[in-house]
């Protein structure tokens, strides 16, 4: 992690002593090239139709559709859809050919193929792909931003943030502070030296040439229908097909506010629904990654995979270093330490301050200070979740692969904001 700090102050310096590229308001006038949304739903009809309604509205890009993919047993999902397909020529149903639910990635890969029969049909070419799901908040210029990055890049991926919750709500907080930190920081780095870049299933541009190109090497599956974290695999395929990849970093618009380019989201908001969600995330990044790649690549490449999964051992860990910090604290432990023991305790307390206030600074830049002051008591409630969830990840994938089953995708449940968030 202070690798990842010093690359990131480098970044940082690096960013703001030169011209660079990197940011979309430098090139605003690139030509806009149409653009196909890609929603995949299964049971999503309480929240669907007002997803669309609200991003229809803020959406400031002239040449964009939105296929929404439903599956033909979901009726009442399929007729959310259709309702708003009816009065916006730019939406549309487009129905998996079997019943659900399946994946995320096989509701993909059958939204895609009717992109390419619309094409066929009005004379149409999408020229990039941006994927999203039933309880995104598009930001008003992200299709802007993504239009103007694929000039040079064949992948891009925004910031994702949390919407912003009350202080005592834990689980949520758990995800602000995470996303805040992981997209400010490691998301940055990983861009900035040119290492492969994950996709976070949601604000991800892909010019159409790449995904033919992911097309032409996996029998037309352009999304991998096993992975249980298609998003992550997409990023690193692409990556090892030598397509280049860029994360937008978090840009504020204006000089005051906290008006992110960012996609917005609810995320689960109680212990089991965060808890299904993290055992898959660990499933599909970790153990599956690990099975499907291997410890191949580049030397950075390898890096980075270690990073991906060092929580099978670092999140069990990380509870167990919190009960010891407060037995130590019970107990009065540091007058009863060696000298070289209270050197060394000295140096990890110091570390761990330093990653604290880190995490600090990044969600105070979110989410304003007074969140920020949650950070050191959520800390030790996410290492209890995650240590959770790494090891019924692993339990469920060693009883899959002892009892040679197929990994079983777990949906997460979503919810939309109120319309007084929505005016936030």
């Amino acid at each position: 992690d202070l690798a990842i700090d010093f690359a990131w102050l480098y970044a940082w310096l690096a960013e703001r002593l030169t011209v660079s590229h990197r940011d979309a308001r430098r090139f605003p006038d690139a030509p806009p090239r149409p653009i196909a949304i890609l929603v995949p739903l299964w049971q999503e009809h309480e929240v669907i139709a007002r997803m669309l309604e609200h991003n229809l509205a803020a959406i400031r890009y002239p040449s964009y559709h939105i296929f929404a993919g439903v599956y033909a047993n979901d009726n009442l999902t399929e007729e959310a859809v259709a309702s708003v397909s009816a009065r916006f020529a730019h939406v549309h149903l487009a129905v998996c050919p079997h019943d659900g639910p399946t994946s995320k990635a096989d509701c993909l890969n059958w939204i895609y193929q009717h992109v390419g029969l619309y094409e066929e049909q009005n004379g149409i070419a999408f020229d990039i792909i941006v994927t999203h799901d039933a309880e995104d908040l598009i930001h008003p210029e992200e299709l802007r931003w993504i239009n103007a990055y694929a000039t040079r890049f064949d992948f891009i991926q925004i910031p994702v943030l949390a919407l912003a919750t009350p202080f005592w709500s834990f689980t949520h907080g758990v995800y602000c502070d995470e996303f805040a930190e992981y997209h400010t920081r490691d998301m940055v780095v990983r861009s900035t030296f040119g290492c492969f870049v994950p996709g976070s299933g949601v604000g991800t541009g892909y010019r159409r040439e790449a995904l033919e190109a992911l097309a032409r090497v996996s029998s037309n599956r352009v999304f991998e229908t096993v992975a249980l974290t298609e998003d992550y695999e997409s990023g690193l395929r692409l990556y090892r097909l030598g397509c280049r990849q860029v994360f937008v970093p978090l840009t504020r618009l204006g000089s005051s506010g906290r008006d992110f380019v960012a996609t917005r989201e609810y995320f689960p908001q109680n212990w089991n629904t965060a808890l299904r969600q993290r055992t898959r995330w660990v499933m599909g990044i970790a153990l599956q990654g690990w099975e499907r790649f291997g410890w191949a690549g580049s030397r950075s490449e390898i890096y980075w995979l270690w990073r991906d999964r060092k929580g099978l051992i670092g999140s069990p860990l990380g509870v167990i270093a919190n009960a010891m910090f407060l037995y130590g604290l019970a107990t009065a432990m540091w007058t009863r330490l060696t000298p070289l023991a209270t050197e060394l305790t000295s140096v990890t307390l110091a570390f761990q301050i330093l990653r604290t206030a880190i995490r600090m600074a990044c969600v105070a830049r979110v989410y304003g200070p007074l969140f920020a002051l949650g950070v050191p008591l959520r800390l030790p409630y996410a290492n209890l979740l995650n240590a959770a969830a790494t090891i019924q990840a692993v339990v469920r994938y060693t009883a899959a692969r002892v009892q040679r089953l197929p990994l079983r995708w777990i949906k997460t449940e979503h919810s939309y904001p109120t319309r007084a968030s929505l005016l936030a």
